[in-house]
């Protein structure tokens, strides 16, 4: 009987914690977007489980390997957010597997992506024909992104408002936390041209949040302080 109750209680300790831990640490380790929050869900959920389960291991000892983890995941996440190559290495980068509408096999040999997952993944999407899709993404979770060519696109207001039509492209990131991403610059988009945004914007390069040159071409930009009087959600 007393190992009986002496289970209950460890599984309710570890349930309570298991809990607790995925309110603080936030909606990015539920969403296993990445190889680091896959692997930290999968580590947790094998601690919680000895806790709750595993009467023959000391109860101690696996709160404390429990807790130096969660203080781990904790200090790389705050170092990430000031390191992008941090975050690369962490997340890893999406894989383009079709460029304006080629198919690029030497891409999905590397992701060992075959033709059938990419079907599979387009049908899942709505898209059975291949030649609507201008390009593909996949992404650091496995999942398709997918952008159509504009003919194959949903018709909005300002599409019909629109007389030039441009090509699409990929995004270019130009600035991310306040730095330039110079392996991004082109003979279009290079530093001088930044700058001189910049300054029609009136912001310096440490101001400015993210900066990229979205799918028709143009400078979105969002600075650190948005000075909004009314967020509709601050968390």
């Amino acid at each position: 009987m007393e190992e009986v109750i002496n289970a209950s209680v460890r599984t309710v300790i570890s349930f309570i914690l298991l809990m607790l831990t995925t309110f603080l640490i936030g909606k990015q380790m539920n969403s296993h977007k990445n190889h680091f929050n896959l692997a930290l869900s999968i580590t947790l959920g094998s601690l919680i489980a000895n806790m709750g389960f595993n009467v023959k291991i000391r109860f101690i000892p696996m709160l404390f390997s429990f807790l130096v983890l969660i203080m781990v995941y904790y200090l790389i996440s705050i170092v990430s957010l000031k390191s992008r190559l941090l975050r690369e290495w962490l997340s890893g980068r999406p894989t383009v597997v079709i460029d304006k509408g080629h198919i690029l096999e030497a891409n999905m040999r590397k992701l060992k992506y075959s033709l059938d997952d990419l079907n599979q993944d387009l049908r899942e999407l709505g898209i059975f024909n291949v030649e609507e899709v201008e390009f593909a993404l996949v992404e650091s979770s496995g999942k398709l992104s997918v952008l159509k060519r504009e003919q194959y696109q949903n018709v909005t207001k300002k599409d019909v408002l629109k007389t030039n039509r441009q090509p699409l492209h990929l995004p270019i990131e130009l600035i991310m936390d306040g730095k330039l991403i110079e392996k991004n610059l082109t003979p279009d988009y290079n530093e001088e041209w930044i700058h001189q945004e910049l300054n029609k914007r009136k912001l310096m390069m440490h101001e400015v949040f993210y900066a990229v040159i979205n799918t028709n071409g143009q400078l979105f930009v969002d600075r650190y302080e948005d000075r909004l009087s009314s967020p509709v959600d601050i968390e």
